[in-house]
């Protein structure tokens, strides 16, 4: 199954964390990387007394569930530092993201797919946009007419 996966870090060597975070995806059961984004600096979208965050997106080929794979990016989450009791969209070493997963959309108590803020964030848009332009994300378009309507005068790019 194709997914898309969200990076993030502000803290701990953020650019260092993301780059190691991607190739972490590598190394999950029955999942190989197929591709990833640029990595970009904005700043937070949560309290603003916090560092910037540098993030990028990275497409899978997976054979796992989707919950199967929130769990694993939630043990990639815990061994970067990730103290989940923190206040929301606050500061964290990393954060993984389940963006989409194939054209499957699932509404849980702990997993939507698409991601709810994926329409609306120029730093998941538009990395995604780079790496999967005509990706038709479920009920809401393709990543490119998603892009189109979300400034990206924040984000700049890292290399």
């Amino acid at each position: 199954m194709q997914a898309f996966i969200g990076i993030g870090s502000n803290l701990a060597d953020p650019v260092a964390q993301v780059r190691r975070a991607i190739d972490w995806l590598d190394q999950l059961p029955e999942t190989s990387r197929a591709s990833a984004s640029r990595l970009y600096r904005n700043p937070p979208m949560g309290p603003a007394d916090q560092p910037h965050y540098v993030n990028a997106v990275a497409e899978i080929e997976t054979a796992l569930s989707p919950q199967a794979l929130l769990a694993a990016l939630q043990a990639l989450e815990a061994e970067a530092g990730r103290d989940r009791s923190g206040r929301r969209w606050g500061a964290r070493p990393l954060d993984l993201d389940l963006l989409v997963y194939g054209d499957q959309q699932i509404d849980e108590a702990t997993l939507t797919v698409p991601h709810p803020g994926l329409a609306s964030r120029a730093f998941v848009l538009h990395p995604l946009a780079e790496i999967a332009p005509a990706l038709s994300v479920p009920g809401l378009g393709t990543v490119a007419s998603l892009a189109e309507r979300v400034a990206a005068d924040d984000l700049m790019a890292v290399e």
